[in-house]
């Protein structure tokens, strides 16, 4: 079937020109948008669980790169945009999951888009492209979700001959800082907004914890000093000192475990069941977070007691894979952490916990929804929600309790400002609801110990209830399941500060 777009549509979309192209894939191609170069659009035939598609690709000038997928059958009217992961760098636009994916919506009818931020990189932790570019620093902390959201809308409305019904965006770990971003400075891009595992501070994160956290386990002689066979120990320990027999260790809250790393000291020779002196120092720095040499705390809490299955992937290594944190710790040093950047031959033990982070300011106002100051230890966001609020869009922040690479103590502390800003938690709940999950890794990216998968959970379908019936969240449910499906247990996750208590054979949400 074929339509006629209108001249006076296709300008209030934002497009330079409007040919008659609705409906009519290639001719997406066509389509004159300001600041924007499309470079194809072409159908893409249904595939296992994917609807057929018209896959436009682009860039948003100068360097922002998206794809927009629109389904060319059974569109449910709305629209989905995601965010991406790490110092992004490529066009994820198959990722897996639920996590930064556009196929989530697409299979659910979505007219769905990504973007790489705005820069080519060699992977999520390649921050090279920062070294001497104001502007890809700009389109990487605050520019390339709106205006990737801009263009995917007047395709949208040109490809179907109408505007979207809905918006909706979803983010975790930089994609969560995307999302919060887009709420607090971009309030009218997105009627629902997901952020999981927000960076919010990155400056204060990636900066100065990831040094901290990296220079606790160097040894004098530049070898770690916790490594991933003690790790076991040290998991087995917390899990069993506050875990819950019934999710085999699960850490429902690391705030209430009173696990102590002095508890595994070695009272006499070292053995396999008890640690060192110096593997308890670097515990006791890790779990207690960074501090100047006055003792101020620079960044709200440590690695959350709990998540100690997944360090090998994030903090100690896993296999002959090198742990991640230091190697994003790493570019985002020497690369873009400062202005100028100092470059390669800068070493992560370089960093001065006492005066560097002062040199970060500069680079939070670009990259930071959310700043710690450590001064007044509050958390200070770019903008309260009152413009989001007023337009009618709501908030679901999740983050899981057991990740060790963005630690989920600024989360709560974020939420908690915005209430005060909101005038009260009771006031904020209609705009922004917060879920901590516990047990969950970094994204849900880890599936080993007790912890949930990133598709253990459905917040999408909660924040359309929310976005579409007026149907606040109370809970979001998680499900642990096996590799091959079967359900392990099941338990609901509560709307901050509410938490599962356990009644009548079940649990229920319940004030803390």
């Amino acid at each position: 079937m074929r339509w006629t777009l209108g001249v006076a549509v296709g300008m209030a979309a934002g497009l330079m020109a409007a040919p008659a192209l609705a409906g009519e894939c290639g001719a997406l191609a066509t389509l004159r948008i300001e600041a924007v170069n499309l470079h194809s659009a072409a159908e893409v035939p249904a595939a296992g669980d994917l609807p057929g598609y018209c896959r436009v690709l682009g860039t948003v000038r100068p360097a922002i790169s998206f794809e927009v997928r629109l389904p060319l059958q059974n569109w449910n009217g709305k629209y989905y945009g995601t965010g991406c992961g790490g110092f992004c760098g490529t066009l994820n636009a198959d990722a897996p999951g639920f996590t930064n994916a556009m196929n989530h919506g697409l299979r659910r009818g979505y007219a769905a888009s990504t973007m790489d931020s705005g820069h080519w990189g060699t992977g999520s932790a390649d921050g090279r492209w920062a070294v001497a570019d104001l502007v890809a620093r700009m389109d990487w902390g605050q520019r390339a979700v709106t205006e990737t959201a801009r263009v995917s809308k007047a395709l949208v409305r040109a490809f179907y001959d109408r505007p979207q019904a809905k918006s909706y965006f979803a983010g975790c770990s930089t994609g969560g800082r995307m999302a919060a971003m887009e709420a607090l400075k971009y309030p009218k891009d997105f009627d629902g907004i997901i952020s999981g595992a927000p960076a919010l501070d990155y400056t204060g994160l990636v900066a100065t914890t990831f040094a901290w956290v990296t220079k606790a386990n160097a040894g004098a002689d530049g070898k770690p000093i916790l490594t991933t066979p003690r790790v076991r120990l040290v998991a087995d320990a917390v899990a069993a000192a506050c875990g819950d027999s019934g999710t085999k260790g699960l850490v429902a809250d690391p705030r209430q475990c009173g696990f102590t790393p002095s508890s595994l000291r070695c009272t006499g020779p070292a053995a396999p069941e008890c640690l060192s002196d110096a593997e308890v120092g670097v515990l006791e720095k890790w779990y207690a977070g960074p501090t100047d040499a006055a003792g101020r705390q620079l960044y709200p809490g440590g690695i959350p007691l709990g998540s100690e299955v997944h360090w090998p992937r994030w903090l100690t290594g896993l296999g002959n894979a090198p742990a991640i944190l230091p190697l994003f710790a790493a570019d985002f040093l020497r690369y873009m952490a400062f202005w100028p950047s100092p470059g390669p031959a800068y070493r992560v033990t370089d960093f001065d916990v006492s005066t560097d982070p002062a040199r970060l300011a500069p680079q939070a106002q670009v990259y930071n929804a959310a700043t710690y100051d450590p001064a007044s230890a509050t958390v200070r966001p770019v903008a309260d929600l009152a413009a989001f609020r007023d337009a009618g869009g709501k908030l679901l922040i999740y983050h899981g309790w057991g990740d060790p690479l963005v630690t989920p103590f600024l989360s709560v502390a974020f939420y908690e400002a915005l209430a005060k800003g909101a005038g009260g938690l009771d006031k904020l709940k209609d705009t922004a609801r917060l879920f901590m999950v516990p047990g969950m890794d970094h994204c849900g990216i880890g599936t080993e110990g007790p912890g949930i998968a990133d598709t253990g959970i459905d917040p999408l379908t909660a924040l359309e209830r929310w976005v579409e019936s007026g149907e606040a969240p109370r809970e979001l449910t998680a499900t642990k399941r096996d590799a091959g499906g079967a359900v392990l247990w099941s338990r609901p996750v509560c709307a901050y500060p509410q938490v599962a208590r356990a009644e009548g054979g079940g649990m229920t949400c319940a004030a803390p």
